[in-house]
């Protein structure tokens, strides 16, 4: 089984150096395949492909103005032929915006498929030796590929992908089921009546990264002093990005240890962004990096993970006779079902609960289709009076 473990770098400045000169030939690669590709497709109507591109290299190292390619190790260039095929592959199948062209500012990365060793502490890469890593978990197997990347605070991290020999685990449905229910206020609710704050970062270290932010506006563009500037609000950025992943691993490691079954409903983040009002407050809680952690770790130990159609109407359903009201308000948070009597005393525990039924029948039922969604387009774009009486929790 394929499995991943990022692990920090300490390289000394010899080899930040030669990193550099890597990291800049495989991005200059990249941007002149890409525009050869667009080129060609604009003349011809026809792309180019994975190996049409790495034919190209064999002479661009013998050119003297390119000349300086062959100081970089040719498995790394080799791969950014692979890298843009993918990324085109992925463009076409609509996983993915078209590949765009990458820029010397921000994040940077180097891949190597091959001859990459562990040695002791440090990792051994070809033409440039060993570099101190912190390894902190045990990687057994052989290494598939290994990413280095460094991000605008000039940290350099490893992400080492090996073979571990074992096998995926069959995935199997019978123990612990639970639905999960995400928001703003909280940010995880669940079937069984959990409730996960939202830790808010961004409101924690805004004023640091309001005082960061003014402080390089003042700074004049392309001195030393505004490149210094830009890494003081890189960190506070990347300390908000590192105390979000840090959450989200520790709480979906919580979810899948102690559930066979996790069912979330699938939702439509860049739409939901468009709201001015919310958007800042649904970036910053990041339920698809959420998610997509629950999905992998439940995989791993032979665990079900599903997601239910955005427009399955868990809110407006009554999750003990299956009845569903016509219209429920944002800020109306408990109400009673008109059908059963049943007082839901909160409309997203309510709504947990109906995901994981979802989950459910779906799954016994072996089909993908909804219990019941009869409409999915809203009635009128104007506010309108619940049919239920108001209360506000």
């Amino acid at each position: 089984m394929l499995k991943t473990v990022k692990v920090r770098l300490y390289p000394p400045k010899e080899q930040k150096e030669s990193l550099a000169k890597a990291m800049g030939s495989t991005r200059w690669l990249w941007n002149y395949y890409l525009d050869l590709t667009n080129k060609t497709y604009k003349d011809t109507g026809k792309g180019l492909n994975r190996g049409q591109l790495q034919s190209l290299l064999p002479e661009l190292k013998k050119q003297e103005e390119t000349e300086w390619l062959s100081e970089t190790y040719s498995q790394c260039l080799q791969v950014v032929a692979l890298n843009l095929s993918n990324a085109f592959i992925n463009f076409f199948e609509r996983r993915a915006s078209y590949p765009r062209f990458k820029s010397k500012h921000g994040k940077q990365s180097l891949s190597y498929p091959q001859n990459v060793k562990i040695v002791g502490d440090c990792l051994k890469f070809p033409k440039l030796g060993l570099i101190y890593a912190k390894i902190h978990r045990e990687i057994k197997g052989s290494i598939k590929t290994v990413t280095i990347t460094k991000n605008s605070c000039d940290q350099y991290y490893a992400s080492i992908l090996f073979e571990d020999g074992t096998k995926k685990p069959i995935q199997s449905i019978e123990g612990n089921a639970i639905g999960i229910d995400l928001g703003l206020t909280h940010f995880a609710i669940t079937s069984d009546g959990s409730k996960f704050d939202n830790p808010r970062w961004i409101k924690k270290y805004e004023r640091n990264l309001k005082i960061k932010q003014q402080q390089l506006s003042r700074k004049q563009k392309g001195s030393n002093n505004r490149n210094k500037s830009r890494k003081k609000v890189a960190k506070v950025h990347n300390k908000i990005t590192r105390c979000r992943e840090d959450f989200h691993h520790k709480l979906s490691r919580r979810i899948v240890n102690e559930n066979q079954v996790i069912v979330v409903e699938n939702l439509a983040v860049r739409n939901m962004v468009r709201n001015r009002s919310l958007s800042k407050a649904i970036s910053q809680v990041g339920w698809g990096q959420f998610c997509t952690m629950l999905k992998y770790k439940a995989e791993n130990e032979g665990k079900v993970y599903l997601e239910v159609d955005r427009f399955f109407a868990s809110s407006k359903t009554c999750n003990n006779c299956l009845y569903q009201v016509s219209d429920l308000l944002l800020d109306l948070r408990f109400w009673d079902c008109p059908s059963c009597g049943t007082k839901h005393i909160d409309r997203d525990i309510n709504a947990a609960r109906n995901i994981r039924d979802e989950g459910l029948r779906i799954l016994t039922s072996g089909t993908g289709d909804k219990a019941y969604c009869p409409d999915v387009r809203p009635k009128s774009r104007g506010r309108k009076k619940s049919t239920i009486g108001r209360s506000v929790g």
